[in-house]
């Protein structure tokens, strides 16, 4: 059954002391550690069980004690490879395919590319990919899990319950340990993405993506509607839904990628690239993207198509996911350092009013972001979102408080125009 992971949580939080579940959910139920789980493979083996003990030949129903420790379920989420289980969400990375294989050093000739990844996944901030296909969006997407550190027991949990209400999770391994990643296809409904339905209400893919990312890929050719919905999940890290007498919330704090060609066609649009899209036909491909939903959006990076030179030249300085990763780790605990006493671990979570109260940068460092607000290049809330990522930038170098350079680096990658 579905929602056995949260039903157990609220059945301790009401004091009751035992559960019984279906065998396939003992494993499920066993991750809250103060109940005792009684795992009964039919119904009538467990009325046995509960007039005369355990039925000599019947089934074996098992008892589960209190007092387990949720650190030591984490090695049943390992396959007999090593490998963390990922629940799948769509398509892309957890749907199967080999994750061992996948490395940000596949990514050459795109080192802006690779930085801004880095940065997004050291600070928890939404990225935006634009380029001609075959340039390495997709790819880049495809490995900023592999840069990301696992889940901490509390979100471990957390992220579990969400995949156990929308039945995602496989019989036997009950803990997702790892960030999830989720692609939807653009054919996704609002309802996909979102969450709802007529019957009971599920979460969608912006849920199941909680404390992981959500990839959205092509994504001008996702309904506006779908975009437009997301936008509430982005500022409050949480989605609302509510029906005739009955109101949900499902946590949805995520990382938001998305990636879209430059126009209809396809085509670069460098010179003898054969670009048949007029400028008016570029702007309306691009407009279905809009304006409120890239404001929310830290990080903006263009590909350009890659010379061979470039990608020779290139090879000799990328670098394995193992090095990058450790660089984000190290990062994410400066952050949760400075960050203690606080309901906030990454960078990207902390409002804005509490950013500029207690966090502000170093005197002077703010310069180019005023200059830029002077100029109206730049939102009020573009603003909050270029000193977090410079905060993040900051711990990325080991500094105690971001100063001039990390504010215009910070800047130029909300613009999009980094070097």
């Amino acid at each position: 059954m579905p929602g056995v992971l949260p039903a157990a949580a609220a059945a301790a939080a009401a004091g009751f002391g035992t559960v019984a579940v279906a065998a396939e959910n003992a494993a499920e139920a066993a991750l809250v550690p103060e109940l005792r789980v009684i795992a009964a493979p039919t119904l009538s083996a467990f009325t046995s069980w509960l007039r005369d003990g355990q039925p000599p030949d019947g089934p074996v129903v098992r008892v589960l004690q209190p007092g387990r420790e949720i650190s030591a379920d984490l090695h049943a989420c390992q396959d007999p490879s090593g490998t963390a289980f990922m629940p799948a969400c769509g398509t892309g990375p957890g749907t199967g395919q080999n994750e061992s294989a996948k490395d940000l050093a596949d990514l050459v000739g795109q080192p802006v590319a690779r930085r801004a990844a880095e940065i997004c996944a050291a600070g928890g901030h939404h990225l935006m990919l634009l380029g001609p296909p075959g340039c390495g969006k997709t790819m880049l997407a495809e490995r900023i899990p592999t840069v990301l550190p696992r889940l901490e027991p509390a979100a471990a949990l957390e992220v579990s319950a969400i995949h156990s209400v929308a039945g995602t999770l496989p019989p036997g391994r009950p803990l997702v340990i790892d960030p999830p990643f989720c692609a939807p296809h653009h054919t996704a409904t609002r309802a996909a993405i979102v969450g709802g339905g007529s019957g009971i209400i599920k979460p969608g893919a912006a849920s199941l993506a909680h404390h992981g990312c959500l990839f959205l890929d092509e994504a001008p050719e996702f309904g506006r509607d779908v975009l437009d919905g997301l936008r509430q999940p982005l500022e409050s890290g949480e989605v609302v839904l509510a029906r005739a007498g009955v109101t949900a919330r499902f946590p949805a704090m995520f990382t938001l990628i998305m990636a879209a060609n430059p126009c209809a066609c396809a085509n670069s649009r460098t010179a003898g690239s054969g670009c048949s899209c007029t400028p008016l036909a570029r702007r309306r491909y691009l407009a279905r993207l809009s304006g409120p939903l890239l404001d929310r959006v830290d990080a903006k990076i263009e590909f350009l198509p890659v010379r061979r030179s470039e990608l020779l030249s290139d090879r000799v300085f990328t670098e394995p996911s193992a090095v990058v990763a450790e660089r984000v780790r190290q990062a994410r605990l400066r952050a949760a350092a400075r960050l203690a006493g606080t309901p906030w671990r990454l960078n990207a979570q902390i409002p804005g009013s509490e950013l500029r109260r207690r966090f502000p940068p170093s005197a002077g460092a703010l310069v180019p972001l005023e200059r830029a607000m002077d100029l109206g290049r730049i939102s009020a809330r573009g603003a909050d979102r270029v000193i977090r990522l410079s905060w993040t930038l900051a711990d990325l170098a080991g500094l105690s408080c971001p100063g001039v350079s990390e504010v215009g680096y910070a800047l130029a990658l909300w613009l999009g125009t980094p070097q």
